[in-house]
């Protein structure tokens, strides 16, 4: 049973930095929260612009070093890295633009950002220099991450 005198929260569930909530203090306090949060999307669509910049460059540099305009194995490896940091990179700013829109923090696709996160550490692993038991962790987290984003998904 519902008690009429019971308070309500500051904030409803699910609405964490909701424009306006009851006590002026906790809303001006959302605001600035507000406002960092837009500078770090500001500052998010820099990395991003700066990692294209990297891409271009670690691909030039490949490119134009002997043998030249071929890639060794480690070449196409190191650009995958720079290419998939850069789209790590748009996903968590998609993360952030998301946040600022829905006022939640979107779940989901902060587990497959770090999914992919972790399937970028898989793609570039140069396995004459780690150990098995490193691979061994790597692997408990892809599977911990990917049976999340199962049941996260299930329930949607």
């Amino acid at each position: 049973m519902s008690n009429e005198n019971e308070k309500k929260p500051f904030i409803e569930p699910g609405h964490e930095l909701a424009d306006k909530v009851e006590d002026p203090f906790i809303d001006f306090l959302h605001k600035i929260i507000r406002v960092a949060v837009k500078v770090l999307a500001a500052l998010m669509v820099m990395v991003i612009v700066w990692g294209i910049g990297d891409v271009i460059y670690v691909l030039y540099q490949r490119l134009v070093s002997p043998p030249f305009m071929l890639l060794s194995i480690s070449d196409i490896l190191a650009t995958f890295g720079a290419f998939l940091a850069v789209l790590i990179a748009i996903e968590i700013f998609i993360n952030i633009t998301l946040y600022l829109k829905t006022d939640v923090i979107p779940v989901r696709l902060v587990v497959a950002t770090a999914l992919m996160a972790i399937s970028r550490k898989v793609i570039i692993f140069d396995f004459g220099e780690i150990t098995p038991l490193f691979v061994l962790g790597t692997a408990a987290v892809v599977l911990s991450l990917g049976i999340t984003y199962w049941l996260i998904s299930k329930e949607a």
